[in-house]
């Protein structure tokens, strides 16, 4: 009898830890984090067809839109009631990658809104370097061309 009780709470203990820390398998989504013009384009030469499932937000283009995630189809067609098996349903947010006044995105508070801040303070700092090497370069052609009259 101990020992089935024993055997028992053990079933019962490795259960409650299995819920606990889930199952360890972890499902890749291909098209999460992509634009919904790349992922469609990539859908599209696989041989299957992108169907919006939803779309959330309405700050950027359609084509700019961020896959949130991706699955297949799910339902059954025809008369014989056969999967559908070349559709791929995507979530989509259309918000602004980066929240300003009277725009939705993400918050400067987020992770996200974080990193979208810090990408285009990059992109800005880069444009900034490229045009003072520009006005460098001109400022240096102007002084060393021989001039007057």
């Amino acid at each position: 009898m101990t020992k089935l009780i024993r055997i028992g709470l053990g079933a019962l203990g490795l259960g409650a830890m299995s819920i606990t820390f889930g199952s360890g398998v972890a499902l890749a989504d291909d098209y999460a984090g992509q634009s919904y013009s790349d992922a469609s384009s990539a859908i599209s030469g696989a041989g299957q067809k992108a169907v919006i499932a939803t779309s959330v937000g309405d700050g950027v283009s359609q084509g700019d839109c961020v896959v949130t995630r991706s699955q297949k189809a799910s339902w059954l067609k025809g008369d014989n009631f056969s999967p559908v098996t070349d559709t791929v349903l995507l979530y989509l947010n259309c918000d602004a990658k980066l929240a300003t006044a009277g725009k939705a995105g993400n918050s400067l508070a987020s992770p996200e809104g974080r990193a979208e801040k810090a990408s285009e303070d990059e992109a800005a700092a880069k444009e900034a370097a490229a045009q003072q090497a520009a006005a460098q370069q001109n400022v240096s052609s102007e002084l060393a061309t021989p001039g007057g009259d």
